[in-house]
């Protein structure tokens, strides 16, 4: 039996490394329609895809769709790609867009649960729904859904996924400044919805 050392190993990993020209292959094999393509992109990144999506949506089921979403569209989105950034990013680029259409969708049917839930009980919420809300997990997924999708996914991708605002710029399709903008008042709406929850 061969036995493989550490350093060996470690550079099996280093040279797995994609090089620049497979990434551009890949695209080239996507826009054809490649399926075996696909299913490698979808190995490589849907991770990726799924926890980011998961960080903007703040939903399983939902991030889990907007997965699918991301790589249903990528043969056709594919033909578009330039390379002027990663392919990482331009997958990211995508969920942004899927993720403010199912947020979109998220906001109907909470507004007609609200109203649902306004004509039914008609008065002050019962003691539990305050417990729940007060949990510090929960408080800071609702204040995050409050927030609209351009602030959100700016704070996400700085705060959260710890890019910088240049990076951030181009996943969300904003100027730098814009950027920072949209998380400095994502910050201050935080702090003052966290602020208002505990006093209540």
């Amino acid at each position: 039996m061969k036995v493989v050392s550490p350093a060996s190993a470690r550079l099996a990993l280093v040279s797995s490394a994609p090089e620049p020209e497979d990434e551009a292959r890949l695209v080239a094999e996507l826009a054809r329609g490649d399926l075996a393509a696909l299913a490698r992109s979808y190995d490589r990144w849907h991770q990726r895809v799924r926890i980011f999506a998961r960080r903007l949506l703040s939903d399983e089921a939902a991030a889990e769709d907007v997965v699918q979403e991301v790589f249903g569209a990528l043969p056709r989105a594919a033909s578009r790609f330039r390379g002027s950034v990663g392919l990482e990013t331009f997958l990211l680029a995508i969920a942004v867009k899927r993720a403010r259409r199912h947020q979109r969708a998220a906001l109907r049917r909470r507004r007609a649960l609200a109203r649902l839930a306004d004509e039914t009980h008609g008065g002050p919420r019962d003691p539990e729904h305050h417990a729940y809300r007060r949990e510090l997990g929960l408080r800071l997924t609702v204040a995050l859904d409050r927030l609209p999708l351009p602030q959100r996914t700016a704070f996400v991708l700085c705060v959260v996924e710890g890019m910088t605002s240049a990076q951030a710029s181009l996943v969300a399709a904003a100027p730098e400044a814009t950027v920072r903008t949209r998380v400095h008042h994502a910050r201050l709406r935080l702090r003052q919805w966290l602020a208002e929850e505990w006093d209540e």
